[in-house]
C-alpha cells in the first residue's frame, strides 16, 4: 500500500468548501453555547442552571434523532443543510435580541431565562438534522479511497471549531460583551450559508426511497447494534464524554475557584484549541489507522486523567495545561471514531447511522453538562469533576478488558479494501 498523502482530501475543491462550512457552523454553535452559559450563570449563580441549558438542547436532539436520520437518507443533502443553517441563524438572531438591553430592560429575570431556554430547545431540533446531514454530505464530496484522510481533516476542523468557538466566546464576552458576541455568532452562521452555495446538489444514493419510516428506522438501529466495532466506538466515547463534561463548569472555575474573570475564562477555553491544532497537523502526517483500537482507548484514558488534574488544580496555569492535553486526547479520539464510522457505514444508511451516533455521542455533551451541573450542585464542583474523570477511566479499563476485538482493531485493512475497490 502506497504511503498516504497527508493532503489527499484537500485536493478536492468542494471538500475545502465543506471544511469551511463545517468549521463556521461548529465554531458558531459552540461559541453560542458558551455565551449562553455565561449569561445564564450570571443571571442565576446556580450551577444547576448550566445543566438545564444542556438538557433543553438534548431533549429534542435525542427525541428526533432517528426520524432525522430517516429524512436525511431520503432527501437531497445540500438542500437540507441550507435549511439547518437557516434555522440556526434565526435562533442566533433571537438570542442577539434577548441580550439587547434596550429590548429586555422591562423583562423579569425569569422571563429572559425561560426565553433563552426556549431558543436552546429549538436549537436542539435543528441539531437533530444538522449532524446526520453533514455526515452524509461528506461521503458524497470525496471518493472512498481518501475517506480516512478526509475524516482526519473533517474531525480536526470540528475539534478546532468546538474549542476555538468557546475560546473566542470567553474573550469577546470580556471585550465587547454578551450582546455583541451574539452578533458575531449570527455573522458566522450567515458566512456558512453563503459558503455552502459553492457546493453542488448531490444525488440521493438510497435505493429505498419512500421506504416506511418505522421500517427504515428499524434497519438503521439494527445495523448499528449489529456492527460491534461501530457500537463499541460510539458507546465508549458517549460514556467518556458524559462523565467528562467538566468543561460545562468552566464559568464556575473562572468566576469562583480560580478567580480569573472573563479573560482567564477565555484562556481556559482556548487551551484545548491549541491541543486540537497540534493534532490536526500531526495526525494528517502520521495517520492513526494502525492499532486504532488501542489508540482510541489510550486517548480517552488520557482525557480522563486530564479532567481529574483540571478538577483538583488550584493553579491557573496547571489548569490550562490539563485542558491543553484534554484537547489533544479528545482530538485523537474523535478522528479515529469518525474514520471508523465513515469506512464501515454503507452510503444508503449514513443518515441513520449518524443519527444514532448523535443520540449516543453528540447528545452526551449536553447530558454531560447536565450531569456535571447536577453533581456539582449535589457534591460540590471539584468533587463532581474528579468523579466524572474517574468514571471515564473506569469505562476505558472495562471496555479494554471485555473487548479483545476492539483492542486489536486496525483500520489499515479497511483502507486497503477501499483503495482496491476504487481502482
Amino acid at each position: 500500500m502506497a504511503k498516504e498523502d497527508p493532503y489527499a482530501a484537500l485536493k478536492y475543491k468542494e471538500f475545502n468548501v465543506f471544511l469551511l462550512v463545517r468549521f463556521a457552523m461548529v465554531f458558531a454553535w459552540s461559541m453560542q453555547f458558551v455565551v449562553i452559559e455565561w449569561e445564564v450563570y450570571s443571571l442565576t449563580k446556580n450551577p444547576l442552571s448550566l445543566g438545564i441549558i444542556g438538557l433543553m438542547e438534548v431533549i429534542p436532539a435525542v427525541s428526533l434523532a432517528l426520524f432525522a436520520g430517516h429524512v436525511v437518507d431520503q432527501k437531497e443533502k445540500k438542500g437540507l443543510l441550507v435549511k439547518c443553517i437557516l434555522g440556526f441563524s434565526i435562533i442566533s438572531l433571537g438570542l442577539f435580541l434577548l441580550t439587547w438591553p434596550t429590548i429586555i430592560k422591562d423583562w423579569s429575570k425569569n422571563s429572559i431565562l425561560y426565553a433563552i431556554y426556549f431558543l436552546v430547545f429549538l436549537g436542539g431540533i435543528v441539531r437533530a438534522f444538522l449532524g446526520p446531514t453533514i455526515f452524509s454530505l461528506f461521503a458524497l464530496i470525496v471518493p472512498k479511497k481518501v475517506y480516512p484522510n478526509a475524516a482526519t481533516w473533517s474531525s480536526s476542523v470540528w475539534q478546532m471549531g468546538a474549542v476555538l468557538g468557546p475560546a473566542l466566546a470567553g474573550l469577546t464576552i470580556n471585550w465587547i460583551g454578551v450582546h455583541w458576541s451574539m452578533c458575531l455568532i449570527f455573522f458566522f452562521s450567515l458566512m456558512a450559508l453563503i459558503t455552502l452555495s459553492k457546493i453542488e446538489k448531490k444525488p440521493i444514493l438510497n435505493p429505498k426511497i419512500g421506504e416506511p419510516v418505522l421500517e427504515s428506522l428499524k434497519e438503521g438501529v439494527k445495523f448499528v447494534f449489529g456492527t460491534k466495532i461501530i457500537l463499541g466506538a460510539i458507546t465508549l466515547d458517549m460514556v467518556a464524554v458524559l462523565f467528562g463534561g467538566a468543561i460545562a463548569l468552566l464559568p464556575i472555575y473562572a468566576q469562583d475557584i480560580l478567580k480569573v474573570g472573563p479573560e482567564g475564562f477565555g484562556i481556559l477555553r482556548a487551551a484545548p484549541a491549541v491541543g486540537a491544532l497540534v493534532i490536526m497537523f500531526t495526525s494528517a502526517h502520521f495517520p492513526l489507522n494502525k492499532k486504532a483500537g488501542l489508540k482510541l482507548l489510550g486517548s480517552i484514558f488520557g482525557f480522563g486523567i486530564c479532567i481529574i488534574v483540571f478538577g483538583i488544580s488550584t493553579s491557573f496555569w496547571i489548569s490550562v495545561i490539563a485542558l491543553f492535553f484534554s484537547g489533544v486526547t479528545d482530538g485523537i479520539s474523535m478522528i479515529i471514531r469518525q474514520t471508523i464510522l465513515q469506512l464501515r457505514t454503507p452510503d444508503e444508511m449514513r443518515g441513520r447511522v449518524a443519527s444514532v451516533n448523535s443520540m449516543f455521542v453528540g447528545s452526551s455533551n449536553e447530558l454531560g453538562a447536565f450531569e456535571s451541573g447536577l453533581t456539582a450542585k449535589l457534591m460540590g464542583t471539584v468533587t463532581a469533576v474528579v468523579f466524572g474523570g474517574s468514571m471515564t477511566l473506569i469505562t476505558v479499563l472495562f471496555t479494554a478488558a471485555i473487548s479483545p476485538t476492539f483492542r486489536k482493531l486496525d483500520l489499515r485493512k479497511d483502507l486497503l479494501e477501499h483503495e482496491n475497490s476504487s481502482q
